[in-house]
């Protein structure tokens, strides 16, 4: 029989990955603070715990999607407490001192904790075509990759410790940050002397200069409505993390 599963924080990453959980045929146990986002998932046929604790006491896996360390700390300690939990695994991007307080948590409670940090974004957690990068028990990393599998399109196992994964991650992040940066100063320079937007960032896609901002979120989103699909706190969030690992 395949484990059970469960998921902390569904909003606009958790919620496609649950989403795809779901589509995949297991059952899902779910907890959000914002009751709003758990009705479409309630909807699909998960059901809805009253608490992160609740999740821990219904399903051998957990996931947790989560905005901020002080976040993944606080349900870390309620999943320490679970009676059914026997791998945690944390998709969010904490840094490694926190990944190190969540050990410490479950330490002496048989639950292993798994680092897999995700990237692609809401659209790509919907569509089941996102990237993760994993760190964990080898066991437990067996363990959750038909899970995995469900909502990331391409899995890379770093090593078994957790905090591996946040390294590659914040890797990643302040490359993407920094591209988008450098590929904003570039438009608005082109504007300025009048150069069509579109026909620049056409230019751009097949020559050197072609990175994910021009790839995906100038023709997508930013030549039409001008706005991102991630929160600029996110952002802001994972440079610092980067520069505290560094």
């Amino acid at each position: 029989m395949a484990d059970r599963i469960g998921f902390v924080g569904t909003g606009r990453m958790g919620g496609g990955m649950a989403t795809r959980l779901l589509q995949a045929g297991f059952a899902v146990t779910v907890y959000d603070v914002d009751a709003a986002v758990l009705t479409p998932l309630r909807e699909a046929g998960a059901q809805v715990a009253a608490s992160p604790r609740a999740v821990a006491d219904a399903a051998e896996i957990v996931f947790a999607s989560l905005p901020s360390p002080k976040v993944s700390r606080a349900v870390a300690a309620e999943i320490a407490q679970g009676k059914a939990t026997k791998v945690y695994v944390e998709t969010s991007t904490i840094g490694t001192d926190t990944m190190a307080a969540l050990q410490a948590a479950l330490a002496g409670t048989g639950i292993a904790l798994v680092d897999a940090p995700v990237s692609g974004g809401p659209p790509g957690a919907y569509a089941g075509t996102l990237s993760t990068v994993v760190a964990g028990p080898a066991a437990a990393v067996a363990r959750i990759r038909p899970a995995l599998e469900s909502f990331a399109k391409h899995v890379f196992v770093l090593g078994t410790e957790p905090g591996q994964a946040q390294i590659a991650k914040l890797i990643n992040n302040l490359l993407s940050l920094a591209g988008r940066v450098i590929a904003f100063e570039g438009q608005a320079l082109g504007m300025k002397v009048g150069i069509d937007p579109v026909v620049l960032n056409d230019f751009i896609n097949v020559s050197t200069g072609r990175n994910m901002a021009t790839l995906d979120d100038f023709p997508s989103r930013l030549l039409h409505i001008f706005r991102s699909g991630g929160k600029t706190s996110i952002g802001v969030k994972d440079t610092e993390l980067f520069i505290a690992e560094a």
